[in-house]
């Protein structure tokens, strides 16, 4: 009996363990090169253990490949493709797009299991997407980026928020902290004409709410595990992102801004005009309505206060850069007659200030593409490569730090993005620089995003001398937990009112 136990129990780890390395030769069959998977973590064990960012995973897979145009490497058991050589980024980014034109997570969510997160278009495949983003895309014109007199009403707030609070609590404050009350005024009032009051209340309920949506970080994990380790589950199981009360609460703000707008016979050049024009010409739905309010809130949110937090940190560790860029602040604005979108627009050093911190610190380790069609692509060496239908592709920003493309990639130097130097236009057109993707799902709300970043930017700098706090963890080190990459500890900065 016992022989027998001890038979079937061997049997049934020899099943799984086959099951656990029947793929692991996929890529040597491909002939591509890559790392050694290991069983149950693949070549990602920071995805489960999380004892340091999934960035150092992928960086580690970047940096051991030098050599090669792709790194063939595996999540749990599947197979993904890292692009390391910038004409194939271009390739799957811009002129083989229509192959690679899903995100990863497109098969994941639906519109029943998950209404909000699905109707984002970074969520969305084929015509959907391409309807979806049809439909936005319109509002980001220059008109209602240069929501000009808003943003400065909330920059006011910031600033009178940094001096009311120095002379009361001290000088040092959580930057990304400080941030997200900005963007979160400026993004609720532009989206639903909401004073969110993220200066003058402890914990606005809208600021809460937009955090949930981005902080699905257990949830993610274990979805991330149950389509890795089985792909074939998203053919019957679609997952929720987005909870349910949170879900109801930013339907039920969209239809009371949608009411007040309309009772009121209110008329503002805003985004939530925008999407009322798409309510009467094109019948879309308040849930519709909300859902392309909520994609544009999270992005403006979380995305714009991490990029805003980074580049005020490169200003406070290089002070000589700091004080050029505010005589340029100071001369706009004497030459002008004062601070204005346009005026800002015209600030050349901020310019290469903004995109040298965009290239050292992105806000997410790769962008994932789905192949939806089996294609062959070829490298700048002539080496051909099979990319076979539903790989996931992932393009890893640790291009933008490779010293192959970048003169001391690892130093904060804005000249290397002045007019003299042709501004980021030759790293675009390498396929080296792409801070908001590339091609045609390249993000929607970068000038949106560009110009929040640069008044708050501006608001501080002319407001305020910065400089590291000693209670900053250097150098940064990211934190393990969340997707996006935050540094582990905060971002400690010290004001002095000038």
């Amino acid at each position: 009996m016992l022989c027998t136990c001890l038979t079937v129990l061997g049997g049934l780890a020899t099943i799984v363990y086959l099951i656990l390395v029947w793929n692991f030769n996929y890529w040597k069959k491909a002939g591509i090169n890559g790392p050694k998977p290991k069983i149950l973590a693949g070549n990602l064990p920071n995805m489960w253990t999380q004892k340091q960012h999934i960035f150092y995973d992928l960086k580690k897979i970047y940096d051991d490949f030098k050599n090669e145009p792709v790194v063939g490497y595996f999540s749990v058991r599947t197979p993904q493709l890292m692009i390391r050589d910038p004409e194939l980024i271009k390739e799957v980014l811009t002129k083989s797009f229509r192959y690679f034109a899903a995100n990863t997570f497109s098969d994941v969510v639906d519109e029943k299991s998950d209404p909000l997160f699905a109707r984002n278009p970074f969520s969305l495949s084929g015509e959907k997407w391409k309807t979806r983003r049809a439909e936005i895309t319109p509002a980001f014109t220059n008109n209602r980026v240069s929501l000009s007199t808003l943003v400065d009403e909330v920059c006011v707030r910031l600033s009178d928020y940094v001096k009311q609070n120095t002379e009361k609590n001290g000088s040092t404050f959580d930057v990304k902290e400080l941030m997200s009350k900005y963007t979160t005024d400026v993004v609720s009032n532009c989206v639903f004409a909401i004073d969110a009051q993220s200066f003058t209340k402890e914990n606005p309920e809208i600021r809460e709410m937009g955090r949930r949506i981005m902080d699905f970080n257990f949830k993610a994990q274990v979805i991330m595990f149950l389509t890795t380790f089985f792909p074939s589950i998203t053919k019957f199981y679609k997952f929720t992102f987005v909870a349910h009360d949170v879900e109801q609460f930013f339907i039920r703000i969209m239809k009371d801004a949608i009411r007040h707008r309309k009772q009121n016979n209110i008329v503002r050049n805003d985004y939530l005009e925008h999407l009322l024009s798409l309510e009467e010409k094109k019948q879309v739905t308040e849930i519709d309505m909300a859902g392309h309010g909520v994609s544009f809130f999270a992005d403006g949110f979380e995305t714009s206060s991490s990029v805003i937090t980074y580049c005020l940190f490169d200003l406070a560790t290089n002070p000589a850069i700091q004080t050029q860029l505010r005589q340029e602040i100071r001369d706009v604005q004497a030459n002008k007659g004062g601070l204005t979108y346009d005026n800002v627009g015209e600030m050349t050093f901020l310019d290469q200030v903004l995109n040298e911190s965009l290239r050292m610190h992105v806000v997410i380790p790769t962008l994932a593409k789905r192949c939806t069609e089996t294609v062959e692509l070829t490298s700048s060496k002539g080496k051909k490569i099979r990319v076979e239908a539903g790989t996931a592709v992932h393009i890893p920003y640790m291009v933008h730090f490779d010293s192959q493309y970048y003169d001391e990639p690892e130093k904060f130097k804005p000249e290397r993005f002045s007019p003299e130097n042709g501004g980021v236009k030759p790293y675009r057109e390498k396929g080296v620089f792409f801070p908001f993707g590339e091609g045609p799902r390249m993000c929607l709300g970068m000038r949106f995003a560009l110009m929040q970043a640069k008044r708050g930017i501006v608001e501080i700098i002319d407001k305020f001398e910065i400089s590291v706090d000693p209670k900053m963890k250097l150098p940064i080190v990211y934190d393990p937990k969340p997707f996006m990459l935050y540094p582990d500890g905060g971002t400690w900065l010290k004001f002095k009112v000038l």
